[in-house]
């Protein structure tokens, strides 16, 4: 079934924010379609360029299939053709993947995001392979996403430039932290001419300046979740040369940054604290209902709560 409202394909490039949506869920674990509303409206009024669906902000990976059809669908709708949506078609192999950018494409998805197939280990002739065969099955524009700690592969940098330039690739969302190889991938991508057609976004939320100064065209920042305006005024201030003005800006932001760490290492991963403290600030600022994360993530204690309070409120944000 086509879906009832417009498809906004991406900008090429795709440039400025584009953050990857928390799931806002229930207490019992379903997803929340009017928190999910609410947030997609709070990124569109900060002047957000996309937003980014089921990926690691969003919990795809502790999410079931259904649960994921539902929130991509939710946010689909909340979207409504304004901005383009990239969806996270995240999984182990290439034919699940494909199942995934199936009904990402159903559902009214503008592009698809996709890192190298895991679990086992593959070659570079095969993770092209796996970028090729998505992309001929779906004919939506396809994003590579580099995130070694996850995959335990970082894409290979001749594997990106091929594929940007035989056009299966339409950009690359890079949160590998390897910000020397990123800035080598910018250059050879300039040297070919392929920065006007193939989109690079940086995961790197607290060297988006950098990042930006060498050429790459936006960021996807997890913490946008929490101040889209932040990251928005960045971007904007970069884009206008104004260089100081926009490190200052980025030190307030490493600043609020500070709240991913709220939970105790001792007793939860880094992930749970993460995506416990984006939660929770929403949950603070009023824009979710819950703070409540997918098992087995453990939710952050009311100590961590606090010490998100008190950065939002030294970032003016609350």
């Amino acid at each position: 079934m086509t879906p009832a409202f417009a498809r906004r394909p991406p900008a090429v490039p795709l440039t400025g924010v584009v953050p990857p949506l928390c799931t806002p869920l229930t207490d019992g674990g379903e997803v929340a379609a009017e928190g999910l509303e609410a947030l997609v409206e709070r990124m569109l009024t900060a002047g957000v360029s996309g937003v980014f669906v089921l990926g690691s902000t969003g919990e795809a990976a502790f999410l079931d299939d259904a649960r994921r059809a539902t929130a991509l669908r939710a946010a689909v709708a909340a979207v409504d053709g304004r901005v383009p949506v990239l969806a996270g078609a995240l999984d182990m192999t290439t034919a699940r993947v494909i199942a995934h950018a199936e009904a990402a494409a159903q559902a009214g998805a503008s592009a698809l995001v996709a890192t190298a197939p895991f679990y086992t280990r593959t070659h570079p002739a095969e993770i092209a392979n796996h970028f090729r065969r998505i992309r001929a099955a779906v004919p939506l524009p396809l994003f590579a996403y580099d995130i070694p700690v996850a995959v335990h592969t970082k894409l290979p940098p001749a594997v990106v430039l091929e594929l940007a330039g035989d056009g299966t690739l339409a950009g690359l969302k890079d949160s590998s932290g390897d910000d020397g190889a990123l800035r080598r991938l910018l250059v050879e991508l300039r040297t070919r001419g392929l920065l006007d057609r193939f989109s690079v976004l940086t995961g790197s939320e607290l060297a988006v300046d950098g990042a930006l100064l060498a050429g790459a065209h936006g960021v996807v920042p997890g913490l946008g979740n929490v101040d889209p305006d932040g990251y928005v005024r960045l971007c904007t201030l970069a884009r206008a040369g104004r260089w100081s003005e926009a490190a200052a800006e980025q030190d307030r932001l490493a600043a609020l940054f500070a709240l991913v760490d709220a939970g105790p290492p001792e007793v939860m991963g880094r992930n749970s604290s993460a995506v416990g403290a984006f939660k929770a600030a929403l949950h603070l600022l009023g824009v979710i209902g819950s703070p409540a994360t997918a098992p087995p993530q453990i939710p952050l204690d009311t100590a961590a709560v606090k010490t998100v309070r008190r950065l939002l409120e030294e970032a003016g944000l609350l």
